[in-house]
């Protein structure tokens, strides 16, 4: 086609066809070999801050005695009664069985003190031995002997609790902490305290059997019954008694703290006396009457003989 000529619409045609042709092959040669831009990776995540620096665990030493008297030892590496009582008896040379079971911090036999599943890191441990042997004839009048019996954990089944006026507390030779051994004759060694409670309840009412138990060695040999104490007196020589029971040391606890509330005092030995006087009086007056006689310089005012006698009631019928 020369310069000047008219272009026919086929070749304005071919020539728009042409250049859209030509476009799209620089495009295609400008885009080569170009990639799709993408994000960044991310970092690794950074490691954990060291923790703090492991120490191998302290050992874990306790101290002990044996109950009714010895040097103090010094054990570790138990891990459960029996591995404890073995620990015990190595340092003391005696056999693990002689242990009938362990207080913590009190070498008395006070159950509120006996050992249990845990033990604190400042505790000091008590061990009470095998000591008397003693056979009981006892009948039951009842369903319930009125006792309460726990066990050791290896073996030895023995007695927490006598219930006050129960057919057990009759019988003044049986104490708490008396290991039962034998139910007529029958050992029970072995066996846990909810076995030797069903073999007691199994016993027919009106016909007598007979228990073998063995108490836990006393300081300086045999001394007394195990309930007795020796009380000091203000005034007067000193006197064995019986440990007060149950009802009574709450009684006592009670009558000083209103020693407190009314005279503004604190004495144990004044509270007993004044239970002592009023425990097995019917009445007020006769109260009042018995706490004269041997109290009367006190001239106590009615109103405080009143709440007496009142705690001394509400502990007795079970209303504390």
């Amino acid at each position: 086609m020369q310069n000047g000529d008219a272009m026919s619409p086929q070749d304005s045609k071919a020539a728009g066809a042409e250049a859209m042709e030509e476009e799209k092959a620089q495009d295609q040669s400008q885009n080569k070999g170009c990639v799709e831009p993408t994000a960044p990776p991310l970092p690794p995540p950074s490691p954990p801050p060291p923790g703090p620096p492991e120490y191998p665990r302290p050992r874990l030493i306790f101290h002990t005695q044996l109950a009714h008297g010895s040097p103090t030892g010094r054990i570790h590496g138990f891990t459960n009664v029996k591995e404890l009582y073995a620990k015990i008896a190595e340092v003391f040379h005696i056999s693990p069985s002689e242990i009938l079971f362990c207080t913590l911090n009190s070498h008395k036999v006070d159950m509120q003190k006996l050992l249990g599943g845990q033990i604190g890191l400042e505790d000091f441990i008590f061990a009470h031995v095998r000591g008397e042997t003693k056979e009981v004839e006892v009948t039951k009048t009842e369903d319930a002997l009125g006792l309460t019996i726990t066990d050791n954990g290896a073996g030895y089944a023995f007695i927490k609790r006598i219930k006050e006026g129960s057919t057990i507390d009759r019988l003044k030779s049986v104490c708490v902490g008396d290991h039962i051994e034998a139910i007529n004759d029958q050992s029970i060694v072995g066996c846990r305290h909810y076995e030797v409670a069903k073999m007691l309840k199994e016993q027919p009412r009106g016909i007598p059997f007979t228990l073998r138990l063995v108490g836990p060695k006393k300081a300086f040999g045999k001394m007394g019954n195990g309930r007795e104490t020796l009380r000091l007196r203000s005034k007067g020589a000193a006197t064995v008694q019986e440990v007060q029971n149950e009802f009574e040391e709450q009684a006592t606890k009670k009558v000083d703290d209103l020693l407190e509330s009314y005279m503004g005092i604190r004495d144990l030995e004044l509270a007993t006396t004044i239970v002592e006087a009023g425990k097995d009086k019917k009445n007020p007056d006769d109260f009042a009457e018995a706490l004269d006689s041997v109290l009367g310089d006190f001239a106590f005012p009615d109103v405080f003989l009143f709440d007496v006698w009142g705690a001394i009631g509400d502990v007795k019928n079970g209303r504390i």
